[in-house]
């Protein structure tokens, strides 16, 4: 009982987790948890800041699968945008043409005044065809509500601030949870802390570079010449969202197979068995999300081999725990003779 103020008190101060020998009573616990979660929230606040200071770059980065797709839809006069640029192109060629009669006329000859009214009006052409010359653009989504610009800004800066906060986040959560780990479990658990972020992490760039241009692809190509395609930023930014955080947590495969197999719930003989099961489920997975066939097996393929990469880290784990339990009993039969 000596002990127990120091250990209240390191509770309230330290961010270091329990020892699994130490006893705490249910206020203790309450304690740690308001810690934790006070942590966290500072965590989660910081990194909003950031990324609402950096607004303007994460929507750029959110908007570029989008780019593209948009422009060629642009490009080819679909919906109001390509309609638009269909008539700034147009009024380009009238330009270029009105270009080359004041040349002509220029050849002929005129007074003083006449060639400086032609030049100033061969300038003007000119800038006109350059601005008539831009590119199209189609990268960024449209807003409709009054407050949708900071509501869109606050959700997208939001979402990055919970992936950048991620690793925080889990280690709280681990130090919360820790004390009623042994040490032999706290040591297997080690490895799926960095394993956990990484695989979300992965799984996130994944979504954002071939996913989501795909589905975006599908998506807007999908009978677009019966309608007027234009994208709307709320929306858009909740499905891109929702699909990044789908991939995220489908690239945990690997730590849930090897939590299974830890638990003693299946063994990597029946895992292997199941094979055909693992193949459906990713096949099911990757036709549940938006795309055409190459993108299904883009996306079918990388989620079986995270299945078989989580098979080997367990069979790697299950021959470790029989060398050192033959070690040990190899160590015990010497000291009993």
């Amino acid at each position: 009982m000596a002990d127990r103020p120091r250990v209240i008190g390191a509770v309230r101060t330290s961010l270091r987790s329990v020892g699994h020998s130490q006893q705490l009573t249910l206020v203790d616990h309450l304690d740690e948890l308001r810690t934790r979660l006070l942590v966290s929230l500072v965590v989660i606040g910081v990194a909003f800041g950031l990324c609402f200071w950096q607004n303007g770059r994460l929507l750029q980065v959110m908007n570029a699968p989008l780019a593209h797709q948009t422009t060629e839809q642009i490009r080819h006069g679909n919906g109001p945008l390509g309609q638009a640029y269909a008539t700034q192109r147009s009024a380009r060629d009238l330009a270029v043409q009105l270009r080359l009669l004041v040349g002509v006329i220029s050849t002929q000859p005129t007074s003083g005044q006449d060639r400086a009214a032609l030049s100033q009006i061969g300038t003007s052409v000119n800038n006109d065809i350059k601005r008539l010359s831009a590119p199209p653009q189609g990268d960024r989504p449209i807003t409709l509500g009054l407050g949708e610009p900071f509501t869109t800004t606050v959700t997208v800066s939001l979402i990055f601030a919970l992936i950048l906060s991620l690793p925080i986040l889990l280690l709280q959560a681990y130090n919360f949870l820790a004390p009623a780990l042994d040490p032999l479990a706290r040591r297997r658990m080690r490895p799926l802390l960095v394993a956990i972020p990484a695989l979300f992490v992965a799984g996130v760039m994944f979504g954002y570079f071939i996913v989501l241009p795909a589905a975006i692809h599908f998506l807007q190509s999908f009978n677009s010449n019966q309608f007027d395609v234009l994208v709307q930023a709320s929306p858009y930014y909740s499905f891109a969202a929702k699909l990044l955080l789908t991939m995220g947590l489908v690239f945990e495969v690997p730590v849930l197979v090897v939590a299974v197999t830890q638990s003693g719930t299946l063994g990597t003989p029946q895992l292997r068995r199941g094979r055909r099961y693992a193949i459906a489920a990713s096949a099911a997975v990757g036709a549940f999300l938006p795309g055409d066939a190459l993108t299904m097996l883009l996306e079918t393929v990388p989620l079986y081999l995270l299945f078989e990469l989580g098979i080997a880290i367990s069979a790697l784990l299950e021959r470790r725990r029989r060398a050192s339990a033959a070690r040990a009993l190899r160590t015990a039969e010497q000291v009993g003779a």
